[in-house]
């Protein structure tokens, strides 16, 4: 049985896998943490435009016409795409399913113009870390601290044009509990929320 990838969008009824797939993972692994709205409300806080061309791509890799994999990214900046909900079927991991989807959304990427990849993993996803690490992804934060002092592990990696060239971003030191933490990754996501809504209706306005 052949596999496909095929670009999709996070409403589209073939990535109802993926969504579902990914909001039980992120439940389970902290769902004690009590976040507002749960996993759920995190996966929708994007628009679904987000995760479309001119500014994203959502992937799905199917087989036998069920998604057993996917990912997608959207617009970080003017130079990078932040990678966001990839995902594999939990009884068909340790395949490169993962690393698939990751390649593919780098070329997706690149052939929109990104020069620079930018990802975040959770502080108890620790084979997700592994995985960019393998895939050469430069960790901006100290793996030497304790991950929950990060709450939220970024990476990056550049892509394209720039394929090959080593980052030099700043890597922050950890915070000093894991309440500080966490407001630091609540203000992040904010100010990058904030962003892609300005985009999308400079976007709309200019259309």
């Amino acid at each position: 049985m052949s596999d496909s990838i095929i670009h999709s969008s996070p409403l589209a009824p073939e990535a109802q896998p993926l969504v579902e797939g990914l909001i039980g993972e992120y439940d389970g692994r902290y769902g004690d943490l009590r976040r507002p709205g749960g996993a759920r409300a995190e996966l929708l806080r994007y628009p679904p435009q987000a995760f479309a061309p001119p500014f994203g791509d959502f992937l799905l890799l199917l087989r036998g016409g069920e998604a057993i994999a996917g990912g997608a990214f959207m617009s970080h900046d003017d130079e990078t795409a932040e990678v966001k909900r990839v995902w594999t079927r939990g009884d068909l991991r340790r395949q490169g399913l993962a690393r698939r989807i990751v390649l593919a959304l780098e070329e997706s990427a690149a052939a929109q113009g990104y020069t620079r990849a930018y990802l975040t993993t959770g502080f108890r996803q620790p084979e997700a870390a592994a995985l960019y690490l393998s895939l050469g992804y430069r960790p901006l934060f100290d793996p030497t601290v304790d991950p929950e002092l990060y709450r939220s592990l970024p990476f990056e990696k550049h892509i394209g044009a720039r394929a090959g060239q080593p980052g030099r971003s700043p890597v922050p030191g950890p915070a000093a509990s894991f309440a500080e933490a966490t407001a630091r990754v609540t203000a992040l996501k904010a100010q990058q929320e904030a962003k892609i809504a300005a985009r999308l209706a400079q976007r709309k306005t200019a259309a």
